[in-house]
């Protein structure tokens, strides 16, 4: 089996870790977004969707047969044993189809996309860790323009994570995404061509 350098990028919500990861991928690394694995492990045929659905209930589908993410979202916030009873469902095939993502990758290194990490303990399967980072305010401002809530609902959604300080101490490195679009890109090719140099090392 090939070796292949992974790098985990994570980071709070509206940080901004999407346009970092598009900023990778134009400059050619892979991209593997567990966010659509985790669709991908529950889908209508998956193994893991009839055992959801025989725990939880018929009222977490949708008419179409599909998962309705937002019920089963609604059960479990507030329920942390069924909260862990669906996660440990979940994380071994979520973490099983990354490997193999990462496997078939085409570029010169893979950037993980990977909001959880931290809350997850899955840095220690990454080559490095990178987190996109913000000001607490600008991240709330966001998420109130992206998502439509009001402060009092994005700052809810901010307190169920971990702390900015938890997810910068497993950080290898940090991108600031609290300027313009250039300051941003002018980080990513920096560490671009790191990540590539390591890759290439690690293959040697």
């Amino acid at each position: 089996m090939r070796r292949v350098y992974r790098v985990a990028l994570t980071g709070g919500i509206a940080s901004g870790k999407t346009t970092v990861a598009n900023l990778f991928a134009a400059l050619g690394a892979t991209i593997v977004d567990t966010d659509l694995l985790a669709r991908e492990v529950v889908a209508p045929g998956s193994a893991l969707l009839p055992q959801i659905v025989a725990h939880f209930g018929a009222p977490v589908l949708q008419k179409d047969g599909s998962l309705d993410r937002a019920a089963l979202r609604e059960r479990v916030f507030t329920n942390p044993a069924e909260r862990q009873w669906l996660e440990s469902l979940t994380h071994p095939a979520i973490r099983a189809l990354t490997d193999t993502r990462c496997q078939q990758a085409t570029g010169p290194y893979v950037i993980v996309a990977i909001p959880l990490l931290v809350e997850t303990q899955g840095e220690k399967r990454f080559d490095r860790v990178l987190v996109v980072d913000c000001e607490p305010a600008l991240q709330l401002a966001r998420l109130q323009a992206r998502d439509g809530m009001t402060r009092a609902q994005a700052e809810r959604m901010l307190a169920a994570q971990v702390t900015r300080e938890q997810r910068l101490a497993v950080a290898d490195d940090v991108v600031r995404n609290d300027g313009d679009l250039a300051h941003l890109r002018n980080q990513v090719e920096q560490l671009h061509r790191l990540y590539k140099t390591q890759a290439d090392g690690s293959d040697t």
